[in-house]
């Protein structure tokens, strides 16, 4: 453990300046993934060429939603993925600044709170989310697993370790997210991923 540790430091001290970005170059724009986050169920569904194909559970923020510079809170609406950071690093490595810190930690780490495995910088595409990028809005992975499911952040999108990997593995830069109040099962893709997977939802839902 501790040689692996002392491995990720010696990376991180030889990472690019900070003017220069981490993430990869020359990937062409990411058309076909979409994922719809919905601050009512604390889910997120990813949907690729309209199609849904997994849903994973996340945080949103315990401050509510909205843009407000200094708020912490989730922004609304349409926004995509405007830089992806930290490939290859371990599910549990931290990150300061958007730099690795060398330190790799395990879910749910006693008094941890830190960004840890990856890294999905937004962009909001409408006026009234158009400072989400300079409000250093994320999806990222998260310690703190228990609290998933629930509103626990500081205005980011929170994931597990695994599932941000996996997230991160999926989708590439320019892939559109839209986050809203309502619940998945709004949506046309929501309806078609619940039928497939939790009938029980539509029928709980129709009832609503």
């Amino acid at each position: 453990m501790i040689q692996r540790i002392l491995r990720y430091a010696v990376a991180a001290s030889l990472l690019l300046p900070a003017s220069l970005s981490l993430t990869s170059c020359g990937s062409s724009k990411d058309t076909r993934s979409q994922m719809v986050v919905s601050v009512n169920d604390q889910r997120m569904l990813l949907v690729r060429d309209g199609k849904p194909v997994k849903q994973y559970v996340v945080s949103t923020s315990k401050f509510g939603i909205g843009s407000k510079n200094g708020s912490n809170y989730t922004p609304l609406g349409q926004m995509e993925v405007a830089r992806k950071i930290g490939g290859g690093y371990p599910a549990g490595a931290v990150f300061k600044s958007r730099r690795p810190t060398g330190e790799v930690i395990q879910p749910n780490a006693p008094g941890r709170d830190p960004i840890v495995g990856r890294i999905m910088w937004l962009h909001g595409k409408e006026a009234q989310n158009s400072n989400t990028f300079k409000r250093c809005v994320y999806i990222h992975g998260t310690p703190e697993e228990w609290r998933l499911g629930t509103p626990a952040s500081y205005g980011c999108v929170r994931m597990s370790m695994k599932d941000v990997v996996d997230l991160y593995d999926r989708i590439g830069e320019g892939a559109e997210v839209r986050i809203m109040r309502g619940s998945l099962l709004e949506t046309w893709a929501g309806q078609e991923y619940a039928r497939k997977h939790s009938p029980q939802l539509l029928e709980g839902y129709a009832q609503l």
